[in-house]
């Protein structure tokens, strides 16, 4: 399998930088004619991203350039933030990226979308995904995404790997800080009673358990943990999402997701070690799906989950290299996260997701 990356950075948002990442990721490869290329290009090209995609497609010799910009971008090499760059990973040697329409083993699709694009018609079909969301400045370029050199207006592009295996899962990096309890009243997005008390006064006393402190909960780092029944919690089968604010008078949490009585909550926190911890597990868990030693991974992280949360350094992709060193990697820091979850596509907040490919 002859797959490479490479990245290039600079002081303005040039084409040059995408024709060198292109460039250097090919000669890494030892390939004159790539089959395909994912290319990803920091939000400063957000605005105009189209001639460096050109750039990109004539350093391959192909125009099955597929990508997105994002607020971040990195491969095994580095990760670059707040700095014009291009990261590119190409393909030869039989390995390829395909439209749906031939994907008739049903492969997973890899999925790159605009935050305005992201809806239940297209994200819930019958195909299992995984992916991320542009970061770039406003979400709403028609070049946040691109396929076959070009930008796309529809706002998300979809494609599968031909020649390969895959596997693919999510880290959520949370650490418990309640066992799960069932919502006896909700509000649609207003949670009023849990465990048949209000919510926020469990949160609470949770916290300060945990913290050994009267500091008030850092609600940017919790995340709510829900299922249909408490066993599905437990085995890790739960959707998750975000505290939108809190009322000290009634003690009732709005949360960013609807959720109905009946159902099952546990409160968790995002915590470095918990997400370190579930990365490496996560890596070799997939790597034993996988059967073999994996030639490539793409990884799809979280703004809030990359060099920021880990205090300076991506901790996730670090394990990445020190688990397979020089194997190529692609990714990107992003506004959500997708990922085939309990049965259905969802789009996650604070996580990351890893697929780990080899040759079929």
């Amino acid at each position: 399998m002859k797959v490479a990356t490479s990245i290039a950075l600079g002081k303005e948002a040039s084409a040059d930088l995408a024709a060198k990442a292109v460039t250097n990721a090919m000669q890494k490869a030892d390939i004159s004619i790539a089959s395909s290329v994912l290319l990803f290009l920091t939000s400063e090209f957000a605005g105009n991203p189209h001639e460096a995609i050109k750039a990109a497609a004539k350093a391959a010799n192909c125009m099955q350039v597929m990508g997105c910009s994002a607020t971040g971008i990195f491969t095994e090499e580095d990760w670059i933030l707040d700095v014009p760059a291009a990261a590119a990973m190409v393909f030869g040697d039989g390995v390829s990226l395909e439209l749906p329409k031939n994907n008739f083993s049903n492969q997973p699709l890899l999925t790159l979308s605009a935050p305005n694009a992201i809806n239940s018609t297209w994200l819930n079909n019958s195909n299992q995904r995984y992916g991320g969301v542009s970061g770039d400045a406003i979400g709403q370029g028609p070049f946040s995404v691109w396929q076959n050199a070009k930008g796309d207006v529809s706002g998300y592009v979809e494609a599968f790997f031909s020649g390969v295996n895959i596997a693919t899962g999510t880290s959520h990096g949370v650490q418990l800080l309640t066992q799960p309890e069932q919502i006896q009243q909700s509000d649609q997005f207003d949670l009023i009673q849990l465990n048949h008390l209000p919510p926020l006064n469990g949160l609470q006393q949770a916290w300060k358990a945990l913290s050994n402190k009267d500091e008030a909960v850092p609600l940017h780092l919790v995340i709510a943990l829900y299922a249909e029944s408490a066993e599905a919690i437990a085995q890790g089968n739960f959707n998750q999402t975000t505290i939108i604010s809190c009322d000290e008078a009634s003690g009732s949490i709005t949360l960013a997701q609807p959720l109905q009585a009946g159902q099952f909550l546990s409160w968790s926190i995002r915590a470095t070690s918990a997400a370190e911890a579930d990365i490496t597990m996560l890596t070799s868990h997939l790597t034993e799906q996988l059967g073999s030693t994996p030639e490539f991974g793409l990884l799809f992280s979280c703004l809030g989950r990359g060099p920021y949360f880990y205090n300076g350094i991506d901790r996730d992709l670090k394990v990445l290299t020190k688990t397979f060193p020089n194997m190529p990697v692609l990714g990107f820091y992003g506004n959500g996260e997708i990922a085939y979850l309990n049965g259905d596509n969802h789009l996650l907040p604070y996580s990351a997701v890893l697929s780990l490919f080899s040759t079929a």
